[in-house]
């Protein structure tokens, strides 16, 4: 984590054996587990007072992850994990847990896995967006006045002119950036089941990045997360028809929102100290810019691992 959030967040990683401890005071929790933890989020496994399992995850407030309280709020438990009790102040949440030992990356079938994320993203697009959401709108215009500065730094020229087609493609749809509340980064690691036992719904987000806007600048994290190294490419082009078909879009909307999410990725890695953009991402935005013209002729395959 300290590697991971830079050298600005030193001060936070240094704080978080203290900022526990006051919380597992304050809430009165008992430890119950190892410590877990992704790239910027610790979570203890505790017991509340009464007993009752729960998750008490600690993370710095960034612009991404300070909506998370209010869109769990907003689903209240309807595809998503519960949130229990939050401090506003440091982002630390007390959640329902869940069995961190099954998610949908560990489901044998990585096209059931899909189609079991697909509906949860269909139900998790039926609660009205709360306020005070981070916009599509407004993300789509901030990559777009980035792109021609940070896209200079490219050091292969057919690299740029790929990004440039991605900023062409999200130019002609954010216009029109949908009001649905969206995950942000809903892929296989980030869906857990419930406890054994539990009479809850088979599968539970979480870790959203929530943001108010069209799906389809929702599928690239699912598409490309748990593929094996090297895979046909139209059996990437399957699971991108897949999951549209599944959540009813417009596939040519959801390209080119797909390829504004690649623009994002690429614009990230450039800000990064990156000069090139990663394997993956070049390969789906070359993916999908053919899949767009409807070409028909055999591909290769693609390593979409970056």
């Amino acid at each position: 984590m300290a590697a991971f959030l830079g050298e600005d967040r030193q001060e936070w990683v240094a704080a978080v054996p203290e900022l526990a401890a006051g919380f597992l005071d304050g809430w009165r929790l008992r430890l119950d587990g190892p410590a877990a933890h992704g790239m910027n989020a610790l979570v203890l496994p505790v017991q509340r007072e009464d007993g009752t399992p729960a998750a008490l995850k600690l993370q710095p407030p960034t612009r991404e992850s300070v909506g998370e309280p209010k869109a769990l709020r907003a689903w209240g438990g309807t595809g998503a994990v519960i949130l229990l009790d939050h401090d506003a102040e440091s982002g630390t949440m007390l959640l329902e847990r869940l069995d961190a030992r099954r998610s949908l990356a560990r489901v044998p079938d990585a096209e059931a896995a899909l189609l079991a994320l697909s509906e949860l993203m269909a139900r998790l697009l039926r609660t009205p967006a709360p306020t005070g959401l981070r916009t599509l709108t407004d993300i789509s215009a901030a990559l777009l006045d980035a792109a021609p500065r940070a896209l200079l730094s490219l050091a292969d020229p057919l690299e740029h002119r790929l990004l440039l087609s991605c900023a062409g493609a999200l130019r002609e749809v954010s216009g029109e950036a949908g009001a649905l509340l969206l995950h942000g980064d809903l892929h296989c690691d980030n869906v857990l089941a419930p406890l054994p036992g539990s009479d809850r719904q088979p599968w539970r987000a979480i870790d959203p990045k929530p943001l108010v806007g069209d799906p389809g600048f929702d599928l690239l994290p699912a598409i490309g997360n748990r593929w094996e190294e090297r895979i046909p490419a139209r059996q990437v082009l399957r699971r991108f028809d897949l999951m549209t078909d599944a959540l009813a879009l417009d596939r040519r909307r959801a390209v080119r929102w797909t390829l504004g999410r690649v623009l994002q990725n690429a614009l990230r890695d450039i800000e990064d100290g990156q000069n090139a953009v990663a394997p993956g991402q070049a390969a789906m935005a070359r993916l999908l810019l053919g899949h767009d013209r409807d070409t028909q002729q055999t591909r290769p395959g693609v390593n979409l691992r970056s």
